[in-house]
């Protein structure tokens, strides 16, 4: 069943600009293993996490690095959820968090559906 839908769009050309202006944002919105990706996948990062957190509602003492974007070895992205997120997910039931990423056309774009399974309630 379906807990929570969150989309976020995010502007390449502004969000480059806000991280030439302020380089001290990599190390704010994104762990360490995320920092060296080009701007665009960046940008589809911060949708990301944008999105997650419309999809599980709630954000409190949530940081930046709570939510890590990584892939399996098709490319396919998921999330690693630390710290006030992974007991946000917990405690709301949700089992599986789903996630999808674009770049194109000057934007990045990303959404996330979350459920939890009818059988754990």
């Amino acid at each position: 069943m379906i807990v929570g839908i969150g989309v976020d769009v995010v502007d390449l050309a502004r969000f480059e600009r806000a991280v030439d202006r302020t380089p001290a944002l990599r190390e704010r919105l994104f762990a360490p293993a995320e920092r060296g990706l080009p701007l665009r996948s960046l940008a589809g990062r911060f949708a990301a996490k944008e999105a997650l957190i419309k999809a599980i509602g709630d954000s409190t003492g949530v940081t930046w690095q709570d939510m890590e974007i990584v892939s399996d070895g098709h490319r396919n992205p998921s999330f690693l959820l630390h710290n006030a997120v992974k007991r946000i997910v917990a405690e709301r039931g949700i089992t599986t968090v789903h996630l999808s990423m674009s770049h194109d056309g000057g934007i990045a774009i990303a959404y996330v559906v979350a459920e939890h399974d009818e059988e754990s309630g």
